[in-house]
Order: C-alpha cells, then structure tokens, then sequence
C-alpha cells in the first residue's frame, strides 16, 4: 500500500491538474477551423470526461524510497456539482468573481504497519472521508483557491487548510501554470499520520506527538489539447514539509518531488 504522502499528493495533484484542464478546455483546445458547436458551448452545460493518470512521487518515510502509481480519471461538472476522481462539490454560486462549493473528498491516507521498515510495529492508519469548503477567485493576476477539510470520519479528528495561486500562460497547443501553495495541518492530522504513541516505541523509533505544521508547495502544471476533446497533462513539483513532519521520527527528509502525467477525453 502506498504511503500517506504520496497519495495524498498523486490524488490531489491528478485533481487539479484536471480541474485546470477542464476550465480552460475551451480556451486552449486548438483547432484550425473550430465547429460552431465546440466554440459555443455553454461553460455550466453537463460534461462527462474519462482518462487515465500515473505518477511517481518521493516519500519523506524513512527508508522507503519512491512509489508509481497508475489512476483511472472520472470527471462529472455540470451546473451545480462537479465530480473528479476522489473529490465532489456542490457549487454554491459566486460573489463577483470567488466562485464557493461544499466540498466532500475521500484520502486514502493510511498506511500498514508494513508498508515500511520504520513503520513496523506501528499500528494501522486508516484513510478518512473529509468535508468542508472551497472558494475560488479567478483574477488576471493570479487564481487564487482556498480550501477547508474536516476528518468527517473521525480517524484523525484532524483539519487541513489550503491556499493556492497560480498563473495561466498559453502558447498555441499549450498551457502552463506554475503555482505556489500552502498546505496546513492540524496537530491532530499530523500526529495520527505521523506520530508515534507510546505503545509503538521503540530503541530506533521515539514516542512523538505531532504538532501543526504547515507545508510548501510549487510546481508546474502542463497541458497540451490533441484535440477539442483530447488533453495532456504534465505536473513537476516539490514539497517542502513543515517541522512537525520533519521531527517525526518516521521522517528522514525535508522535502520530496514529484511527477504526474495524464491523458482525459470529454464527451
């Protein structure tokens, strides 16, 4: 079973990556003699997209090295929900240009005592299904995202906040957009996943309760339309934990990269 880091990265970042490609989809589709139906079409109209993902992601886990992973994509969007992968909203309108959702996700973000050598020995960390919101607002600066989970399972009984800017450019084919983020945790999140009860001490491996923590996050995301239907994605980045991960003593590194490419096709 892969671990929390990269799963939690793998999936969020595929999410994203798709979320900037099906916003921008018609924008960036190119096309030397678009049809009058592909250029008219309405932004809130009911879209079903498929595709596939993988991606290769460091872990700060002591000894555990990288993990690939292979994920199939679903995108639902139409005017009051969207769907993509693990991650559901429920569109509340918008206020000028800050668009607002409810949001439920799911985080498979546990792992097994053996998933790794330092983690044997410890007992089972259980993935959770979070609630809570999302506000977006779209500027010509920088798109600026704003997200609020609660375990809603109470594995945890832990939050996370996260706040994103990005920037679109385009050249023909192609969009980039590099971004900068900010991720939080709650000392509750961070002492589950990484923390180290009394019980599961040992001479290489000290008791630890984690603390809040707030890590950084930048990369580049890349995305090349075949077609008005067809779409690559490419995603670079890198995470900088924060000290309450980096003083666990599960953890042997500071930062971690990553890579994700994929393909998506609309009806």
């Amino acid at each position: 079973m892969p671990a929390l880091p990269f799963r939690l990265s793998l999936l969020s970042g595929v999410v994203a990556a798709l979320m900037l490609q099906a916003a921008h989809a018609q924008e960036s589709a190119p096309s030397p003699a678009p049809s009058p139906a592909s250029s008219q079409q309405d932004p809130q109209a009911t879209q079903w997209a498929l595709g596939a993902a993988v991606g290769t992601e460091q872990s700060p886990y002591r000894g555990y090295g990288n993990k690939t992973r292979a994920l199939p994509l679903v995108m639902y969007n139409s005017r009051y929900f969207q769907f993509i992968g693990t991650t559901a909203d429920f569109k509340l309108g918008a206020l000028g240009p800050v668009g607002f959702a409810l949001r439920a996700k799911y985080a498979d973000d546990g792992y097994d005592g053996s998933d790794a050598p330092i983690l044997n020995g410890m007992e089972k960390r259980k993935g959770s299904f979070w609630l809570g919101a999302h506000a977006a607002w779209r500027n010509p600066y920088a798109d600026l995202s704003l997200e609020w989970l609660a375990d809603a399972s109470g594995n945890s009984g832990g939050q996370t906040l996260k706040l994103r800017a990005e920037h679109q450019f385009k050249a023909g084919s192609f969009t980039l957009a590099p971004y900068l983020g900010i991720n939080w945790m709650s000392s509750d999140y961070v002492d589950y996943y990484f923390g180290v009860r009394q019980n599961e001490a040992t001479a290489q491996r000290a008791a630890y309760q984690g603390s809040s923590t707030a890590n950084l996050v930048g990369g580049l995301r890349t995305g090349y339309s075949l077609t008005p239907s067809q779409s690559l994605f490419l995603d670079v980045h890198v995470t900088r934990y924060g000290s309450g991960i980096t003083d666990s003593p599960l953890v042997d590194r500071s930062s971690a990269a990553g890579v994700r490419a994929g393909y998506l096709y609309r009806f």
